[in-house]
């Protein structure tokens, strides 16, 4: 019954009085052959390996008179893929394609419709990952464009003129397309000729799309801890100077969450020679980090050279005319080594230097020994603005720019 068919499919359309393997109108203008695209769906967006996956109806329009046969009710003829051989078809393929294939559950998802004028439609369900050349200076603030391209394969443009059936209307999206990373922006067509030196001009067909990046997925993994961990190691600003078993583990813990969040963003990006934008906050953020540690050294070392010089008689003529200021000396310069009130620590010392000044030139030496003193509790104090401060300029820069 099938070999039958068959044989009355040929006869009907006399298939074995032509010659199909040259194009309809040989030797004469090139063939129009209009296009049109139903997007099935997009699959996936690779940032690693620069390219997209798209499954989509591509359909084919050309009119080859050798395929005429009579009608009385102008009834097209509906065929499937077995006659794709005997006849001809235009040679399309996807440009810049990394894998493709036709569906074939149940059977190969392949139509071809033939009309009594010769008119044919040639349609087919593909599945195609295609390159996509994203620039990720902006990541994951990006916005990326993705282009697939179909041209014919043998066919210049002075045999084969490939255009667009219906102009922007020949491109189809199902409203269900949905990506978890991305919103789709918009869909267009464009026609373009392409240039080989071996072989000449072709006409090229493009989908373009364009996809701007959901940040919220960022903000929570990498944004969010990566700001936490920088407010975190303030929070040793606020600490005795003199309390190293809490302040160094802290300031040690947040380098090293930083450093495996940065570990972390770049394992999962593709290895580029230029900065993204991500990397810039995530490296600001650890110099944040970073020094604040550098901050609890600087102050524990100046505490560790104040109290070495403390209590100070240095280059007194008579050490025993200090005396008269001992009510203030022991109690003073515990005061000065606690981190109590820094007004009061102020006062308390410009009492002894005065005291000291005096006395004498001896005392004067003194007191310039001691001018050298450098409140530690001030830097801690100054520290608690300054890196904030600093901090908040860097996130209005940042956002300003990249949003």
């Amino acid at each position: 019954m099938t070999k039958s068919r068959t044989t009355k499919s040929e006869q009907t359309l006399r298939i074995r009085e032509h010659d199909f393997t040259m194009r309809p109108g040989f030797g004469g203008p090139p063939i129009p052959v209009g296009v049109d695209v139903q997007v099935e769906s997009l699959d996936t967006i690779s940032e690693v390996d620069m390219d997209f996956t798209m499954t989509l109806y591509l359909r084919h329009y050309w009119k080859d008179e050798r395929l005429t046969f009579p009608s009385t009710n102008n009834q097209s003829l509906t065929f499937d893929s077995r006659l794709l051989k005997k006849i001809w078809v235009p040679d399309i393929f996807f440009v810049h394609s990394k894998r493709s294939f036709i569906h074939a559950t149940t059977t190969d998802n392949v139509m071809l419709r033939v009309c009594p004028d010769g008119s044919v439609l040639y349609s087919l369900r593909v599945t195609v990952t295609a390159m996509c050349n994203m620039d990720l200076s902006h990541f994951p603030l990006d916005t990326q464009t993705c282009s697939l391209e179909i041209e014919s394969y043998a066919y210049t443009d002075e045999d084969l003129m490939l255009y667009w059936k219906k102009g922007n209307d020949s491109l189809r999206i199902d409203d269900k397309i949905s990506l978890s990373q991305f919103l789709i922006q918009k869909f267009h067509t464009s026609t373009k000729l392409a240039f080989y030196s071996s072989t000449g001009w072709y006409n090229r067909l493009y989908i373009s799309f364009t996809l701007r990046r959901h940040i919220f997925f960022f903000l929570l993994q990498t944004y969010f801890p990566a700001t936490l961990m920088v407010m975190l190691s303030w929070v040793s600003f606020w600490i005795d100077r003199r309390a190293v078993p809490a302040r160094v583990p802290l300031g040690i813990t947040t380098v090293l969450t930083m450093s495996t969040i940065i570990t972390g963003v770049n394992a999962s990006m593709p290895k580029v020679s230029y900065i993204k934008a991500v990397d810039i906050y995530l490296w600001v953020s650890f110099v944040f980090v970073f020094l604040s540690v550098i901050e609890y050294a600087a102050v524990n070392y100046l505490t560790t050279v104040r109290e070495r010089r403390l209590p100070c008689t240095c280059g007194l003529a008579h050490p025993d005319q200090v005396m008269p200021c001992s009510r203030y000396g022991s109690m003073d310069i515990s005061t000065a080594r606690s981190y109590g009130t820094v007004e009061e620590d102020r006062d308390t010392r410009q009492r002894i230097l005065v005291r000291l000044a005096l006395g004498g030139d001896g005392r004067t030496m003194c007191l310039a020994k001691s001018a050298l003193w450098i409140d530690t509790h001030s830097i801690d104090k100054y520290s608690r603005i300054v890196f904030p401060g600093a901090y908040a300029l860097f996130n209005m820069i940042y956002w300003s720019v990249y949003s």
